[in-house]
């Protein structure tokens, strides 16, 4: 029999152990974070006497208003609002194609890239380097290449976001799957449907809400993507922000910046209840 003793003792060189590995992972991000500050060429010193640079630089993005002049400062601010908010419904057209392009492609290929209803083990590994591939490259590099191939325009941006998002859908898209319940897969595989049969009639009903969920989700992301991209002539209201920067247009940055803050935020509030609502959907069918 174990003694008390003998417990503390054991308890007291586990916790020793522990201790020791933590501090050496400590260390060891210590030091790692020191390397790539180096290489990073990261000067405090140079970044707090530059500091105020950027204070007066989102000081000038501050338009001048008066109270007593307030409505026509306010049409001189966004005097180009109606050519934003175009630009602004090009961006979320682009990111809407994408996500659901991205989306129909990450489906196709999540129950591919699900080892327990993959057809086979190459399909899956070949499905799952192809996801990690789409969703390792940034979409601005994938941006780039797109227009040097299409021209400039929101086709770029559709292609770039769209590839992106089947890489990252796909993987949680095919983690969802392999966690669906296999009785009613079985019960159609044995009835002798073929393999598309099986995932569309026993497979896809039981992750269809969180397929939805992630891709709402993806779509809030995939907004505020397609702003960045413009930046590199993808189209956009992104594209006009560049313009505002280049030609240092300071007023007309924060009055872009606002409108996108104001849109993606009741973009993320609506997806949001959107989402909550078929969690809550799913939670209910499976307790019941």
């Amino acid at each position: 029999m174990i003694g008390a003793d003998q417990v503390q003792a054991a308890y007291a060189a586990h916790r020793r152990a522990r201790l020791g590995q933590t501090g050496l992972i400590v260390v060891a991000m210590v030091v790692a974070t020191l390397i790539s500050a180096n290489l990073g060429e990261v000067d405090l010193a140079r970044l707090w006497d530059r500091s105020d640079r950027l204070g007066n630089y989102f000081g000038r993005m501050v338009p001048d208003l008066a109270w007593e002049t307030l409505v026509d400062d306010l049409a001189n601010w966004y005097r180009r609002g109606g050519r934003w908010l175009r630009e602004l419904g090009v961006t979320f057209l682009i990111a809407i194609y994408a996500t659901l392009f991205g989306m129909v492609l990450a489906v196709l290929g999540a129950f591919v890239a699900a080892r327990p209803l993959a057809p086979a083990p190459w399909a899956c590994w070949v499905m799952r380097r192809v996801f990690e591939f789409a969703r390792t490259v940034p979409e601005l590099v994938f941006a780039v290449l797109f227009v040097f191939s299409f021209g400039i325009g929101p086709l770029a941006g559709v292609l770039a976001i769209a590839l992106h998002t089947m890489g990252a859908l796909g993987k949680l898209f095919s983690e969802v799957a392999e966690n669906a319940d296999p009785d009613p897969i079985r019960g159609i595989r044995a009835t002798g449907a073929t393999w598309p049969q099986v995932m569309r009639y026993g497979a896809l009903p039981q992750v269809a809400p969180a397929f939805l969920s992630y891709g709402l989700l993806r779509f809030e992301i995939n907004v505020r993507a397609a702003s960045v991209l413009g930046f590199v002539g993808a189209g956009g209201i992104g594209q006009e922000l560049y313009t505002a920067i280049k030609s240092f247009a300071y007023t007309d940055i924060s009055a872009i910046a606002i409108m996108l803050i104001v849109s993606v935020a009741l973009i993320d509030m609506v997806s949001e209840t959107l989402r909550h609502r078929l969690i809550g959907a799913a939670s209910l069918r499976a307790a019941a």
